[in-house]
């Protein structure tokens, strides 16, 4: 850990005389010290209690008005074997587990007229809803915890051409970053109660070399509306199995399906409440992939301190191929979903989402409570509650309900 905050507090400390300076630098950070308590035992994983650290700093340099630089570190330490310990600064994103230090942000934009051009590192996102994105197809996300996954960086360069109320947005991505799937030996890989006793293997990754582009239009005026296609690869895998019965063992290969999708967003104000829509078509040439529409509609109400959101994701196969995949967007489909938050003060507030399947048999509800101290300190409390049937997305993870604290410095 010690190279990752060496590393950590010369960028940022870099930057600091350059601000006294001249306003050209600036810097944000923070340091994250988290833990979480499983109050039950998963299957194949009775650690009850996970400590996490995680310590961020970002630097931008401005040297003229249509240039900025920007660069950010991650360094993180875990409890629970999540962490690669080699302590070696990453790049790629692509590691089973999480790197101790890796280049969050590494990017470069420029700006003339109408145009803006960003290369590198850097996160794209598309869409309109909360919850579940269906057109957001460039955000791969960290899913060691599965119901709180955490964006991932893209490499790629990203063109935006705006002209009076509309916007072209043309990404380009030539190397493909993938989710970052639960790992196989703890509580958020859900493998079958008849497998006990067999070996389980996850084969070396092959990720693939195809690029990513899209495409994405928008128009904002008194609604907003936008159409967009991606053509490239799932960041979210399939999952292929093979069962070697001499031994006895399995292994699980992952592979990334080529897919196009065609998508579509739109808001809508009136006098109670902003109607929000979302759907995206997934085509796919690559066989055992299904193809799909996977869609959200949704009311967003901001009322004094109140911010209210729920709404429907669905989802309808248009052609099942009964490939098995990690797919989470899927799994939180057909379900009601919502979402809450209230401002208490300028330093209190408390938050709540859910998301419950329609059939009844899945639900998951969280709570948060945060609280700042100062300019510097914020401490949040949440809680997460999953429950239903063992045959659901949502219910097989029943066992997974936790509770957590983050202390937060800012800088």
């Amino acid at each position: 850990m010690r190279t990752g905050a060496l590393v950590l507090a010369v960028a940022c400390s870099a930057a600091t005389p350059a601000i006294a300076a001249a306003q050209t630098f600036s810097y944000r950070g923070f340091v994250d010290l988290r833990a979480l308590v499983f109050p039950q035992d998963s299957p194949h994983d009775d650690t009850n209690f996970v400590g996490d650290m995680l310590a961020r700093g970002e630097a931008f340099y401005r040297p003229t008005s249509w240039a900025q630089f920007a660069f950010g570190l991650d360094a993180r330490a875990n409890s629970d074997d999540q962490v690669d310990t080699s302590f070696q600064v990453d790049l790629r994103d692509r590691l089973a587990l999480r790197p101790s230090v890796s280049v969050r942000r590494l990017s470069a934009t420029f700006t003339r007229g109408p145009l803006t051009l960003d290369a590198g590192k850097q996160f794209i996102r598309w869409g309109k809803t909360d919850v579940i994105t269906p057109t957001d197809r460039f955000a791969p996300k960290d899913f060691l915890y599965v119901i709180d996954g955490e964006f991932l960086p893209v490499t790629g360069v990203r063109t935006v051409l705006q002209w009076g109320a509309n916007t072209i947005d043309v990404p380009f991505v030539p190397r493909f970053t993938p989710d970052r799937t639960p790992l196989l030996d703890q509580r958020w890989t859900l493998l079958p109660a008849d497998v006990t006793g067999v070996k389980v293997m996850v084969a070396a990754a092959n990720l693939p070399s195809d690029s990513q582009a899209g495409v994405r239009w928008s128009h904002t005026g008194s609604y907003e509306y936008s159409l967009s296609f991606f053509d490239g690869l799932d960041y979210r895998p399939n999952l292929r199995i093979a069962v070697q019965p001499k031994v006895p063992s399995i292994e699980i290969a992952k592979e990334y399906p080529h897919i196009r999708s065609y998508g579509a967003d739109g808001a809508v104000p009136t006098r109670w409440f902003t109607i929000k829509g979302e759907a995206a078509y997934v085509t796919s040439s690559t066989p055992h992939t299904d193809e799909y529409v996977l869609y959200v509609v949704q009311l967003e109400r901001q009322t004094g301190e109140w911010v209210l959101v729920g709404g429907y994701a669905g989802e309808v196969v248009t052609v099942s191929r009964g490939q098995v995949a990690f797919a989470p967007d899927r799994g939180l489909a057909r379900a009601l979903v919502g979402r809450a938050s209230y401002t208490i003060d300028t330093n209190r507030r408390v938050a709540f989402e859910s998301a419950v399947r329609q059939n009844g048999r899945g639900v998951y509800v969280n709570a948060e409570y945060s609280h700042a101290r100062g300019q510097h300190w914020r401490a949040t409390v949440n809680a997460a509650v999953i429950g239903g049937s063992g045959d659901d997305f949502l219910g097989r993870y029943r066992q997974n309900s936790y509770g957590a604290l983050v202390l937060r410095y800012s800088f």
